[in-house]
């Protein structure tokens, strides 16, 4: 077992390096100078030139390289540019936000999405199959901003059950922080329950007509047996692939969803870094995010290795 997950770890490991590298030389690429940024439209060029010296912009490009790469593999990743702080110290009361929404979400997504995919198979072609399978086309085709528009106006703005934006912490009250995060949890577990539901109903069709179910049926065993015990668990491994990587795409939708409903999240977070060319900030947040989707990855192949060796 120790031998195999140091296989994968070393797999996974470009999940992380490869996006940290084109962040880095993406960002040093794009227009736009965090000096001049950081002291406004009335700095000298100058003082422009003097703070760029400061914040070591100036140095050559291998050797900013060298210390990002210094910075990552001992953690420090930095200072932020605007905020004046430690990179790992700002990250983390953003991530916690970003990370219930997210969990949230993946609940929602997972029981939506397999319920709708295991109506959709086991009523093939029978009208409930037929709407479930609609339903989940639909919701593949419409935008997750789309979701949220609706979300508001139904839910906050019309019935007024849930903030219309704006987050309230946990420290503030456990309901008003539930009403505040419900909605973009909501938001992306929806849009995301959609492709549950298509690779659901995909797995289940396909392991519905193998030669062991059929013989399940010639013994009597009984359809609602056959259909949670035998089909429901030899489905699953596909669904708990999904499920990893559903873990990648609600944290990369979530900047979207953050800014809609105004949540200090990591995903808002990252788009103002980039506006403002916070170098060493972007870069972490994409390092946080990068080994939290190897650790979700990872968990998902050792339990692929102890149901299926």
């Amino acid at each position: 077992m120790l031998r195999y997950l140091g296989q994968r770890l070393l797999a996974l490991l470009p999940t992380v390096a490869v996006p940290l590298i084109l962040v880095f030389v993406l960002l040093r690429l794009a227009p736009g100078d965090p000096a001049a940024i950081l002291l406004g439209d009335s700095a000298t060029p100058e003082q422009v030139a003097d703070l760029r010296e400061q914040l070591g912009l100036n140095a050559p490009i291998w050797a900013q390289f060298g210390r990002f790469v210094l910075d990552v593999v001992t953690f420090q990743l930095g200072d932020s540019i605007f905020l004046a702080k430690p990179v790992v110290d700002v990250i983390p009361a953003y991530a916690v936000v970003t990370l219930e929404i997210s969990l949230i979400a993946l609940v929602v997504a997972l029981v939506l999405g397999v319920g709708f995919g295991a109506l959709a198979a086991f009523r093939d072609g029978r009208p409930a199959g037929r709407i479930a399978t609609a339903t989940g086309i639909l919701g593949i085709s419409v935008p997750q901003f789309v979701v949220a528009l609706v979300l508001i106006v139904v839910f906050a703005a019309g019935l007024r059950w849930f903030n219309v934006g704006g987050f309230v912490p946990l420290s503030q009250g456990f309901l008003p922080h539930l009403r505040s995060i419900t909605l973009p949890a909501l938001a992306l577990g929806i849009a995301e329950s959609a492709f549950v539901a298509r690779i659901t109903r995909g797995a289940i069709l396909d392991v519905i007509r193998e030669p062991f179910v059929t013989t399940a049926r010639s013994l009597g065993v009984a359809p609602a047996r056959i259909g949670a015990v035998h089909v429901v668990r030899v489905a699953a491994l596909p669904i708990i692939t999904v499920a990893g990587l559903l873990v990648a795409s609600l944290l990369s939708g979530s900047a979207v969803i953050e800014t809609i409903f105004g949540v200090p999240g990591m995903g808002r977070l990252l788009l103002d870094a980039v506006g403002r060319r916070d170098y060493s900030l972007v870069q972490g947040i994409v390092l946080f995010t990068g080994v939290f989707v190897i650790l979700v990855n990872l968990l998902v192949d050792l339990y692929y290795a102890v149901v299926d060796p």
